[in-house]
């Protein structure tokens, strides 16, 4: 797939992918699809408290969306979040953060309760996608 734009953001992104083999996000086209960001510093330490890391994960979405080239929560219009654990508490800071980053449009979201995520002090993980349309007035 050589033919597809890669991208890793510097930190988490670039330590991940020459330890675990895999990019942060892909371009194609006009669309931007973005691996699982979790509530981590540029360290990879986990925020503990749940409001605290589902934030942090907002802003690395954020973070990832722009180092591929998208200005960022703006074209998202597909979101995918997966939860340890799956609770009212988790969900409140999900909408704030809908609210906070995205105020004029309201993506589609998938939200899953799972028993594990990718690190032991991952308690969320949310996966994206963003329209980026390429500027057609500029020749």
């Amino acid at each position: 797939m050589a033919h597809l734009q890669y991208y890793s953001y510097e930190g988490v992104g670039t330590t991940n992918r020459e330890k675990y083999s895999y990019s942060q996000a892909v371009r194609i086209g006009d669309r931007i699809e973005c691996s699982g960001q979790g509530g981590w510093h540029d360290d990879f330490v986990f925020e503990k408290e749940i409001n605290a890391q589902i934030d942090l994960a907002f802003a690395n979405v954020e973070k990832n969306l722009k180092s591929a080239g998208g200005k960022g929560w703006s074209q998202v219009f597909r979101v995918n979040s997966y939860h340890v654990p799956l609770n009212d508490e988790a969900l409140t800071a999900m909408v704030r953060n809908f609210k906070k980053y995205m105020p004029d449009h309201q993506p589609l979201w998938t939200c899953v309760g799972v028993t594990r995520l990718g690190a032991d002090d991952m308690r969320v993980e949310i996966e994206v996608v963003a329209h980026d349309p390429k500027d057609t007035t500029s020749a």
